[in-house]
């Protein structure tokens, strides 16, 4: 009897495995169009995650602070990219803001201290995280931005947007097609930049949904997928 209830949980286990092993698999394939084991062109990507400090950013009903999640999604994205061999290099790394001590025109110290890490660095890509509002609160989902004078920069928000729409199919039944925007981080580089709004704080579902670890982790590897997807198409352009 002992022996056949070790055999039985010894099958559970093997079973229990298996069942991990094709879940992971199956996010992986749905959740990102390719997979790198190496750098491509040997890309230093800058993450910015935006807001920090005494600038929050929105905070959403149940308390989220915008701020708080650039980061988190930051370092989800920045792991990514580490495992596959790229050169990371972040703009804020902890909740501070990057304005230093001045106590006027934080914004403004804020921006241009961003900017400076950007040029430094000499990126292959720029990505900033954020999250959304809107007066609206039925307005949801991920939506990708980008400067319009930037083509290279286009290229890979439309291929960040391709990869994000799979969750806002899943999750809000439904595509975005990402769109052009007049943000100062877009234009701190001729590099390929984005802003990527990972969804509206305003809306109930959507915060639900930016507060779930499984989910972020989900959108995290959507965007690592679809700068993948972009480096490999310049690549062989």
């Amino acid at each position: 009897m002992k022996i056949l209830i070790i055999k039985k949980r010894t099958l559970f286990a093997i079973i229990a495995i298996i069942l991990v092993a094709v879940v992971v698999l199956s996010v992986s394939l749905t959740y990102a169009s390719k997979q790198t084991a190496k750098p491509i062109g040997a890309k230093v990507i800058v993450l910015d995650a935006g807001h920090g400090g005494i600038d929050a950013g929105v905070i959403g009903k149940s308390g989220l602070k915008e701020s708080d999640f650039n980061l988190k999604m930051t370092f989800l994205l920045r792991d990514l990219l580490d495992k596959a061999g790229f050169k990371v290099v972040l703009t804020r790394e902890n909740e501070d803001g990057l304005y230093g001590k001045v106590t006027k025109n934080r914004k403004r110290a804020d921006m241009a201290a961003r900017k400076k890490i950007i040029q430094e660095a000499n990126p292959g890509i720029i990505v900033s995280i954020h999250a959304n509002k809107y007066p609206s609160s039925e307005r949801r989902g991920a939506q990708v931005f980008y400067d319009e004078y930037n083509k290279a920069g286009m290229r890979l928000a439309k291929s960040v947007q391709a990869n994000v729409n799979l969750l806002n199919q899943e999750y809000i039944k439904r595509d975005f097609s990402a769109l052009s925007g007049d943000y100062f981080l877009l234009k701190c580089s001729h590099a390929p930049s984005i802003i990527m709004e990972c969804g509206f704080l305003s809306n109930l579902e959507d915060e639900k949904l930016l507060s779930d670890d499984g989910y972020c982790n989900k959108l995290a590897f959507c965007i690592y997928g679809g700068i993948v997807a972009f480096l490999e198409t310049e690549e062989t352009a």
